[in-house]
């Protein structure tokens, strides 16, 4: 017995390639998804086709290296000021490390102007929060927040459009004020995840910033100690990823550093991470190696 297949008025023609109605209505498995994967597998979620290098498609700024590590009394966080597209230096300053509230402070990586734009959005709401409901978010709120933004931008991240943010904050409720610095990172699909190694990285040159940190980082280090790691590590990364930009003394660009404790975020003083970077420098040049 077959089918054939039918026809109803006005029906806008079948493209070149696809299958026609008489693939869904023969004889087959019972579970739709069966037919779909058969019959148009483009359908299905996560199988949306990327687009092709070489193809036509929007070539933008993307954001490159974020590092974060906790240190006796708060937290740190850093990025490089480089952003590509493609093979090409899309801008040499651009900021990536933003202070969101009092206690808390985003890294981005990713597409820039989308990255920028869901921590700007974050940055009112949680302003918002604390001028309707009389208190700030608590850390743990703010996380979740963060990663309810960071789902809703997945039909983009499928599309490569990828925004992976690295969340510090320092928990005023905490037992020991000494251990109240956070670190939490997320996927593109909104998954929320605590850090605690004590440290971590995002961004293409990653990989390198935490093999640096693996050797660096001390949980007993000071602000200045821990500022110097993250430098540090920035530098490594520069150093063997083409999308992460090292410390730029000709243009008197460094890298951001924020530092968040008990007293507040502050972003580090221009001239405080050209020095520290200095010193970085100096030190590769007697040991290239590291």
């Amino acid at each position: 017995m077959s089918f054939s297949e039918p026809s109803f008025p006005g029906s806008p023609p079948v493209a070149p390639g696809a299958p026609g109605l008489g693939a869904y209505f023969a004889p087959g498995p019972a579970s739709f998804t069966e037919v779909v994967s058969a019959t148009a597998p483009h359908l299905l979620p996560g199988r949306v086709p990327q687009p092709s290098p070489h193809g036509p498609g929007l070539d933008v700024p993307h954001g490159t290296t974020i590092v974060a590590l906790v240190f006796d009394g708060g937290v740190v966080i850093a990025g490089d000021r480089r952003a590509t597209a493609g093979n090409v230096i899309a801008q040499r300053d651009i900021e990536k490390v933003f202070i969101t509230d009092t206690y808390s402070s985003v890294g981005i990586a990713g597409s820039a102007g989308i990255a920028i734009e869901m921590v700007r959005l974050f940055t009112v709401d949680l302003e918002h929060y604390e001028k309707i409901e009389g208190v700030p978010l608590s850390l743990y709120g703010k996380a979740n927040k963060l990663a309810g933004m960071v789902r809703q931008n997945l039909g983009a991240a499928l599309q490569g459009f990828v925004v992976v943010p690295l969340f510090v904050g320092y928990d005023i409720d905490a037992t020991d004020p000494a251990k109240a610095g956070r670190i939490v990172t997320y996927d593109a699909t909104g998954g929320r995840y605590d850090e605690w190694l004590g440290y971590h990285s995002v961004g293409s040159g990653s990989v390198f910033a935490k093999s640096s940190l693996k050797k660096l980082y001390r949980s007993s280090a000071d602000l200045p100690a821990a500022v110097r790691m993250a430098v540090e590590a920035l530098y490594d990364a520069a150093d063997d990823d083409t999308a992460t930009g090292g410390p730029d003394v000709t243009r008197n660009i460094y890298p951001e550093v924020v530092s968040i404790t008990a007293e507040g975020a502050v972003r580090r003083p221009d001239d405080e991470v050209a020095e520290v970077a200095a010193a970085v420098i100096a030190g590769r040049t007697e040991n290239p190696g590291g």
